[in-house]
């Protein structure tokens, strides 16, 4: 199969490294890549802002599918370009990835088809915050939580105890052109859970938790994301069948019904809350770095999959089948990240790390002349493998530090506390 993967980041790498261990041979190509999916994909210097670009490169390669990565060109209109070309494509239309391009709208189709969320107010002027606050948080005995409207980079949400800090977050959004919603906090940890849908149906992969502060123990702002790990030993095993029954077939539904039908990845962020599961947000595409140990882990045929669901065929689709080894993917973050990564440095020790049997995934890179520099916040993410969450961590943590780039950081206890239960339990 031709595939033409979107996107330049440490997902989209993800995507093509699974794409390449498929047992068909893909002709595999990416717009506009990275240095790492360049060793696995023709790469074409299309720019993710250029629409009419990537569909004419598209049509111009004649491919069997489009997998779109980031989540700007979903909101942008690039799948709805595809089709209209009658190209397949692995993403939801513009109407449809709103889910994500706007909280306030999801929670919409959130209350429409009866899914279990947070409660929430949404408010565009920066005197109704102090209200908004009080409405889902009137005791101010939990933490606040304060949301930026439409696209973030997944780092346009603040949770935080200091009320002074969520009304500085939610007039900053405000004053810079948007709206926020200010939702009820939710306690119990949290879980993300993709389901590949066709439209008409939900197929959930392997459950797995990030983690999205900066720094150990949970502390310091929220990131992009940090690490992540799978599978989940203290989750319930009818988890992911729960989470389809009561929120991703009910919003499925929800979204044909009005015309506007789901094809690509419903990423939904779960609140395993004392009440039960909630939803905390909707994405419209693959999680980053959740991806890489959910996929890591996928047995079977990826590029089969994905292209059942861009056909509406999942129906008829084999099921996605899981290793029983355990995957987790630390991130190495440039120094200065999350308010402003220092950019363009070395990077050494990518050879090391995959001898010590880590997977090391390009994420913020670029080549300088022949070097790899980092080109962003997230650098490169460290994925270990084995037969236990220990063994998984151990061989991460050994592939990181084989890693050298000046000013770097990461967070040792990613999939610590969930190790430690799994080898009480």
């Amino acid at each position: 199969m031709k595939i033409l993967l979107i996107g330049n980041g440490g997902r989209e790498h993800a995507i093509a490294r699974r794409l390449a261990r498929d047992t068909a041979a893909h002709d595999l190509h990416a717009a506009p890549g990275n240095p790492g999916i360049a060793q696995l994909a023709d790469c074409h210097d299309v720019p993710l802002t250029d629409i009419p670009a990537l569909t004419a490169l598209a049509a111009e390669l004649a491919v069997d599918l489009v997998v779109v990565g980031p989540e700007a060109p979903l909101v942008a209109g690039l799948a709805d370009s595809l089709r209209e070309r009658g190209i397949a494509v692995f993403g939801p239309s513009a109407a449809a990835a709103r889910l994500e391009g706007s909280k306030s709208w999801a929670k919409e189709i959130m209350r429409e088809a009866g899914v279990p969320t947070a409660a929430s107010v949404t408010v565009s002027e920066a005197e109704g915050l102090a209200a908004g606050l009080d409405r889902v948080n009137p005791l101010r005995d939990v933490p606040f939580v304060v949301k930026a409207d439409g696209l973030a980079a997944g780092k346009g949400v603040v949770v935080t105890s200091d009320v002074d800090e969520a009304l500085a977050h939610g007039r900053s959004v405000i004053e810079a052109g948007g709206g926020v919603v200010l939702e009820e906090y939710l306690d119990g940890p949290e879980v993300s859970l993709f389901c590949v849908c066709d439209g008409e149906r939900a197929v959930p992969l392997a459950p797995a938790q990030d983690f999205k502060r900066a720094f150990e123990h949970d502390e310091g702002p929220n990131t992009g994301g940090m690490g992540a790990y799978s599978p989940l030993p203290w989750a319930h095993p009818a988890l992911a069948s729960e989470v389809v029954r009561t929120v991703a077939q009910p919003t499925l539904d929800a979204m044909r019904a009005q015309g506007t039908p789901f094809v690509g990845v419903l990423f939904c962020g779960l609140a395993l809350t004392a009440q039960g599961v909630r939803v905390i947000e909707f994405n419209a595409r693959f999680g980053d770095p959740e991806t890489q140990v959910v996929l890591e882990r996928l047995e079977g045929e990826l590029g089969d999959l994905l292209l059942a669901a861009a056909t509406q065929g999942l129906a008829d689709a084999a099921a996605p089948t899981w290793s029983a080894d355990s995957a987790v993917a630390i991130v190495l973050a440039a120094e200065g990240y999350p308010a402003s990564a220092r950019t363009g440095d070395a990077i050494t020790g990518i050879e090391a790390a995959e001898r010590e049997g880590a997977r090391v995934l390009q994420a913020g890179t670029a080549l300088d002349g022949g070097t790899l520099v980092s080109a962003g916040g997230r650098v490169l993410a460290v994925v270990g493998r084995g037969g236990s969450l220990a063994a998984a961590r151990e061989q991460a943590l050994t592939g990181i530090a084989q890693i050298g780039l000046e000013g770097a950081r990461f967070r040792t206890d990613i999939a610590q506390r969930a190790a430690e239960q799994e080898a009480t339990a």
